[in-house]
């Protein structure tokens, strides 16, 4: 064991410090999301669904709330900044939070005199709406500085924070929620004073270093960047929260909370789909500069059959992690993690079509794709969640992120007319093929999750195929994990 660790510190130690960085970055994100699981079944078992699903529309605002609030400024122009105003990074930052707080101020001006009006729209009290707005603050600034750390390979203190903030965030929501007889705002209470604890005092740390609130330059540079891709961020924000809104507004919070939990779990393999993503972006665009990305064909193909394998493990057991994860008062989550999984696959088919687009600097045109299936979401959810059931929205998850795909696909064929991009840079037959059998094996464990014994013996005669195969299909993971430079 000694020997063991001491080859592990050895090899630590070798690697360079950008190196350390990416693994102590994967493994915290690792970690974090295991605590996240971990989370889940606690809290659904304390909690009414009705409890648990304030949480879930509270969580939905705030994710429209932070771009509202912030202009997503801690995205979209930072990395840029950063490199551009390399040496004066911490009044930049600075000056960033002084956009914020002129945009708070400015919605409490329009908030405050009509909280009635906006409460009701809202569906949410005042005081979770002033929440709304020091969370966002708080969690935003945070990632100010961590983006600030990140340029600097100092992955240490960024680390550290996000795993305390981890633990605190589940340490206070849950002795709230265990001395409360009101859980879900104990919940949303909890969550709140242990992210804002922390964010008001790293909002503190970075408008001392800047020691600026406004910087014309700053800006307008930031402001000149984003708010064209506004309408980008605020569709995509939409469309991954809308369902859960209207789920509420439409059946009650009950039903809001079981979507978001299957929501959540069907989609819990996004972080590989973001790791894999940020690993193969870099090698592609590469040989889209040395003129040989008709070689990315194979490797995307791998990727999305690498993809489908691991969404499918979640497909298939569906039962058994919802009865884990929620308990039996859950157990109608089932239904939906197909299409909402479905919906994942599509995302990194959308992914590969966008990296694309982003290459040649045409990120206008993703703004239509964005748009239209936003508004595609919306109105199938405005038709078939009154008439038919909550459990509809999966399916227009589903059916809007096809036509995301779709867009984006058609776009990146103009962009190809536009620039000489080789459309072999995709086998698009084989993408089609890899996905109606995959969807089909989806729908068919669908069909099967009331014929257990059956579904188990699938699983079995699978597990006995992987395990006589498991050299080529370990081969194969490695093929596409490890590209040739």
């Amino acid at each position: 064991m000694t020997l063991s660790i001491r080859k592990l510190r050895n090899k630590w130690g070798s690697m360079s410090k950008e190196a350390r960085a990416s693994v102590a970055y994967a493994l915290c994100s690792i970690v974090q999301k295991c605590i996240s699981f971990i989370n889940m079944p606690i809290f659904t078992r304390l909690m009414s669904t009705d409890e648990y699903g304030e949480m879930t529309v509270y969580s939905s605002w705030s994710g429209i709330f932070s771009i509202v609030l912030t202009l997503n400024l801690a995205y979209g122009s930072f990395s840029p900044a950063m490199i551009k105003f390399e040496k004066d990074r911490d009044r930049y930052i600075s000056a960033i939070q002084g956009i914020w707080l002129v945009l708070c101020s400015f919605f409490l001006v329009i908030y405050l005199p009509f909280q009635g009006y906006w409460n009701k729209i809202l569906d949410l009290p005042t005081l979770f709406v002033l929440f709304l707005i020091l969370e966002t603050l708080s969690i935003n600034s945070i990632n100010l500085w961590s983006g600030r750390k990140r340029f600097d390979y100092e992955y240490k203190p960024v680390v550290a924070l996000t795993l305390i903030m981890s633990v605190a965030n589940t340490a206070v929501s849950l002795a709230f929620v265990l001395l409360s007889t009101q859980k879900g705002e104990a919940r949303v209470i909890g969550h709140v004073v242990a992210t804002v604890a922390f964010g008001l005092i790293i909002f503190s740390l970075n408008a001392i270093k800047g020691k600026s609130i406004f910087h014309k330059e700053y800006w307008k540079y930031a402001l000149g960047f984003n708010i064209p891709l506004l309408a980008y961020y605020l569709s995509q924000m939409v469309f991954n929260q809308s369902d859960r809104i209207m789920i509420d507004r439409y059946c009650g919070k009950g039903k809001a909370a079981i979507y978001g939990v299957a929501y959540t779990l069907a989609m819990i393999l996004t972080f590989v789909l973001n790791a894999i993503n940020n690993s193969y972006v870099p090698w592609f665009y590469k040989k889209i500069k040395e003129g040989k990305e008709e070689e990315n064909a194979k490797v995307a193909n791998g990727i999305a059959i690498l993809m489908a394998g691991l969404i499918l493990c979640i497909v298939i057991m569906a039962p058994e992690v919802i009865l884990v994860m929620g308990g039996e008062k859950y157990a109608e989550a089932i239904w939906i993690i197909p299409p909402v999984a479905i919906s994942l696959l599509l995302l990194f088919y959308a992914q590969l079509f966008i990296n694309v687009q982003f290459y040649y600097e045409k990120k206008s045109k993703l703004v239509y794709a964005s748009i239209g299936a936003a508004v595609a979401n919306i109105v199938l959810n405005a038709i078939l969640i009154p008439n038919v059931s909550y459990i509809a929205a999966g399916y227009t998850t589903m059916i809007s992120y096809i036509l995301f795909a779709v867009m984006n696909f058609f776009t990146m064929r103009k962009v190809a007319k536009e620039t000489g991009f080789s459309m072999k840079a995709l086998d698009t037959k084989m993408l089609c093929l890899i996905f109606i059998g995959f969807c089909s094996v989806c729908f068919l464990m669908m069909a099967l999750y009331k014929l257990t014994i059956i579904r188990y013996i699938v699983i079995f005669v699978a597990l006995i195929v992987g395990i006589i195969k498991r050299k080529e299909l370990t081969n194969f993971a490695n093929s596409v994990l490890k590209r040739k430079a």
